[in-house]
């Protein structure tokens, strides 16, 4: 069995503070996937940056405070690459992968845009070039007969399963018609040949609400958006067997405003 978990963390000195080290200490994981770091290795405590029984891989971003993914495994990779080819986001710590034995694994933070800004634009160039790597990625692990799993927070939700106020929100960036089928496309059979991993075991269902804003009580009526996704090859998505996001009893117990999402595949299938 692998168990991966994905979370933004909402600026990883914050979380440890407020609970994040010991979730993960108790985390039945072997691969971790961080997003939204908001720091550079030096200057996160000894305990964050290397916890005890963890390979730890950080990729920040030039503009300090923000982004920054990082990826957390048992076992150490055989090989960490940083950015995924596109010279405008090299530096934007936005993406890491690291090979494990028969897997890439990587951690994604996918700009968050706002709607008819420059801000969306930008995400949509992230988009247009990310898609492009995906195929090639996708082709090139096929031919090495690996699998792959991109995990993180995608800053899309794409159905209205996967919003809880899906009326009030079609003009804003996260649910715009253009984002959605964007995920669409990268789904498809045969022509994106990605799989949704989480909805692949939740079909149907409301939600599995993976991020609610800290305004109002949104977390106490479940007005979430499912925006942290596993996004795997459809080999590995076949053999996911269980999918948990691991929201937090109450309001105040949070470390990050959003909740990690479990995933257990079975790799011996």
């Amino acid at each position: 069995m692998l168990t991966v978990t994905s979370v933004n963390v909402n600026g990883l000195r914050a979380a440890a503070r407020k609970g994040y080290l010991s979730w993960l200490a108790g985390s039945p994981a072997d691969a971790v996937c961080l997003q939204e770091v908001r720091a550079e290795e030096h200057q996160l405590p000894d305990e964050v940056r290397a916890p005890e029984g963890w390979h730890a891989v950080y990729a920040p971003a030039a503009a300090r405070g923000r982004a920054g993914v990082a990826l957390l495994t048992r076992r150490e990779p055989e090989e960490v690459r940083v950015g995924f080819g596109a010279p405008e986001f090299a530096t934007s710590g936005r993406y890491l992968e690291a090979d494990l034995p028969g897997l890439t694994l990587a951690s994604l933070y996918l700009p968050t845009g706002e709607a008819e800004t420059p801000k969306q634009e930008e995400k949509e160039r992230f988009m247009a070039e990310f898609s492009a790597y995906l195929a090639e990625l996708r082709h090139r692990a096929a031919a090495a007969g690996r699998e792959v799993l991109v995990c993180g927070d995608w800053n899309i939700a794409h159905q209205e399963a996967d919003i809880k106020n899906w009326r009030g929100n079609l003009t804003k960036s996260g649910f715009l018609p253009n984002e959605r089928a964007w995920l669409t496309d990268l789904y498809a059979p045969g022509a994106g040949g990605w799989a949704d991993v989480v909805r692949g075991l939740h079909p149907g269902q409301a939600g599995p609400y993976t991020w609610w804003s800290y305004r109002g009580r949104a977390f106490d009526n479940d007005a979430g958006w499912r925006i942290d996704l596993h996004v795997a090859t459809q080999g590995l998505a076949a053999r996911a067997v269980k999918a948990e996001v691991e929201r937090a009893p109450t309001h105040g117990e949070r470390w990050s405003d959003h909740a990690p999402v479990t995933v257990t595949y079975d790799t011996a299938a």
